[in-house]
C-alpha cells in the first residue's frame, strides 16, 4: 500500500507538468510598409516574372564565368563562413544539452571497502575488520511544473535557428562582398585599358606637335603642354595599379588564399547589369535572413522571461535509489543484499535579496531591446532596398545621358584636333577637348562599375533569394 501511495504521488505530481508559467509568444509588430510596391519601383520596370532571378547561385544572372568559379571557391574556403558554420553547430548542440534535462540522471558509483574499526574506539570492545560491498543506482529527475525546463530547450531550439539566420546573413554578405570587389577590379581594368589607350593617343598627338615644332608650325609651347598632357595620363594609368591591387587581395582573402598565391588577369568591365525584380515589400521580411534571426532572438528572450518568472515557484525533484549491499563478494548480489529508497523532494528559495525580481526585470528589458532590434533591422531593410533602386534607377538615366556627353566630346576632339592640324586653333582648344573627352569616357565607366555595385547590393538587400523558410524547423533540431 506504501508503494501504491508512493507511485500514485508522483504520477500526481508528474501530471502538474503541464503547467508553463511567463508569457506566450507573438511575434512583435512591425513598422507599416506599403504592401504593393516599393516607393522608388515607381517609373522603374523590373523583371519578369518576378522572381525567376533570386534563387539559389543569384551571382550567375551577371553571366561572368570567372566570378562564378570564384563564388564556388568562397563557399569552400572561406574561413569567416566556417567560423559562422562551426556557430551553428554549436548552437544546435546546446538543444541537446538541454533537452536532456527533460529525461532522468541515472548514475552509479559501484565501491569495494575494506574497513578495520580502531581497537582503542569507544564502545567497541574488540576490534573488528569488515567488508563492504556497495552497487548503488541512483535516478533523479526533476519534475518540470512551471515549464522552466520547456522554456530552456525552446529557448535554445531559437537560438539555433536564430543563428541558422546568422550563418545564411554571413553567406549572403560573403558572396555580395566578392561580387563587388570583383566589379570594382574590373572596372579599374577598364579604366586602365583607356588611360593606356589615351596615352598612346597622346604619345601620337605629342609626336605630331613635335613634328609641326619643327617644322615651324607650332611653337614651342605646344610641345610643352602636349607632354604634360601625356605624363599627367600615365601618373593616371599607373595609379590605377594601386586600386587594381587591393581589390585582388580583397578576393584572395575572401576564398581563402594568401595574396601571393592569388591573381587576376585584366578584362576591362563590359557587362550589363541585370534586370532585378524587388517583389513586394510584404515579402521582404520573409526573405532577408539577419530580419529571420532577430525574430527568432524576439522568442528566444520571451522564453527567458518565462524562466524568470519559473524560479518564484519550488523545484520538485523526484529521486531514486536502488542496489546491492553486501560483506563478501558471496553474497553481494544476491536478493536479501537488495536496498532501495524512493520518494520527492522539493526546494524553495524564501529569500535571495530581490536576486530573483533583478533577472525578471533583467530579462523583460532584454526582451524589449530584441524587440526594438526587430524593428530596426526591418527599417534598415526597407531603407537598403530604396537606396539601391533609386540608384539603378538614376543611375540608367545618367549612363544613356552620359552616353550622348561621351560621343558629344569625341565628336568636338576630333573638330578641334582637325582645326589645329590646320592651323586654326591653337593647340590649347586641343588640350581641353582631350580633357574633357578623357573624363567623359572614364565617366562612362565609373557609372557602369556603380551599376553594377548597386545591383550587388540591391540583391544584398532583398536577401538573395533566401526565405525564412529555410531556417531549420523545431523537429529537426531535437
Amino acid at each position: 500500500m506504501k508503494r501504491l501511495i508512493v507511485i500514485l504521488g508522483a504520477f500526481s505530481m508528474m501530471l502538474l507538468a503541464g503547467c508553463t508559467v511567463g508569457p506566450k509568444y507573438t511575434r512583435p509588430n512591425v513598422p507599416n510598409a506599403p504592401v504593393d510596391a516599393f516607393k522608388e519601383t515607381d517609373g522603374w520596370k523590373p523583371a519578369q516574372p518576378s522572381d525567376q532571378f533570386l534563387r539559389g547561385n543569384w551571382w550567375e544572372m551577371f553571366g561572368d564565368p570567372e566570378l562564378n568559379t570564384l563564388e564556388t571557391q568562397l563557399t569552400v574556403s572561406n574561413q569567416d563562413l566556417k567560423m559562422a558554420n562551426a556557430r551553428f553547430v554549436e548552437a544546435r548542440a546546446m538543444v541537446h544539452f538541454n533537452r536532456a534535462a527533460q529525461f532522468p540522471t541515472i548514475s552509479t558509483a559501484p565501491g569495494i571497502e575494506s574497513l578495520r574499526d580502531s581497537g582503542n574506539a569507544p564502545y567497541l570492545p574488540a576490534t573488528k575488520t569488515t567488508e563492504d560491498f556497495v552497487l548503488p543506482f541512483d535516478v533523479s529527475y526533476e519534475l518540470d511544473v512551471w515549464g522552466r525546463v520547456r522554456r530552456t530547450v525552446s529557448a535554445s531550439r531559437e537560438e539555433a535557428q536564430a543563428t541558422a539566420g546568422d550563418l545564411a546573413t554571413v553567406n549572403l554578405s560573403l558572396h555580395a562582398e566578392l561580387a563587388y570587389d570583383y566589379f570594382e577590379l574590373r572596372s579599374a581594368d577598364a579604366q586602365k585599358k583607356l588611360l593606356d589607350d589615351t596615352a598612346k593617343t597622346y604619345h601620337d598627338a605629342l609626336q605630331l606637335t613635335v613634328n609641326r615644332f619643327e617644322g615651324g608650325a607650332a611653337p614651342k609651347s605646344d610641345v610643352a603642354q602636349a607632354q604634360t598632357q601625356l605624363q599627367a595620363t600615365m601618373v593616371q594609368d599607373t595609379d590605377i595599379a594601386v586600386q587594381r591591387a587591393q581589390f585582388e587581395h580583397a578576393i584572395a582573402i575572401l576564398i581563402g588564399k594568401p595574396p601571393a598565391a592569388f591573381s587576376l588577369s585584366a578584362s576591362p568591365l563590359n557587362l550589363a547589369p541585370p534586370d532585378i525584380s524587388a517583389g513586394l515589400p510584404s515579402q521582404l521580411l520573409e526573405r532577408r535572413p539577419d530580419i529571420a534571426a532577430a525574430e527568432r532572438r524576439v522568442a528566444e528572450a520571451n522564453d527567458q522571461i518565462g524562466i524568470a518568472r519559473a524560479a518564484y515557484y519550488p523545484t520538485v525533484t523526484l529521486s531514486a535509489s536502488a542496489g546491492f549491499e553486501g560483506d563478501s563478494i558471496t553474497n553481494w548480489l544476491t536478493w536479501p543484499s537488495r536496498f532501495w529508497a524512493v520518494g520527492p523532494s522539493m526546494a524553495q528559495t524564501l529569500f535571495d535579496g530581490g536576486r530573483r525580481r533583478a533577472t525578471s526585470t533583467a530579462a523583460r528589458a532584454n526582451y524589449d531591446a530584441t524587440v526594438a532590434n526587430y524593428r530596426e533591422s526591418t527599417l534598415t531593410a526597407f531603407q537598403q532596398v530604396e537606396d539601391n533602386l533609386v540608384a539603378l534607377r538614376v543611375l540608367s538615366q545618367e549612363a544613356q545621358q552620359q552616353k550622348e556627353a561621351t560621343v558629344s566630346a569625341q565628336e568636338s576632339l576630333q573638330i578641334f584636333t582637325d582645326r589645329y592640324i590646320g592651323g586654326a586653333d591653337p593647340y590649347l582648344q586641343v588640350l581641353t577637348a582631350q580633357t574633357i573627352a578623357l573624363q567623359n569616357e572614364r565617366n562612362d565607366v565609373d557609372i557602369l562599375r556603380r551599376r553594377m555595385d548597386a545591383s550587388v547590393l540591391l540583391i544584398k538587400a532583398l536577401g538573395g533569394g533566401w526565405t525564412a523558410s529555410e531556417l531549420p524547423k523545431t523537429a529537426e533540431l531535437r
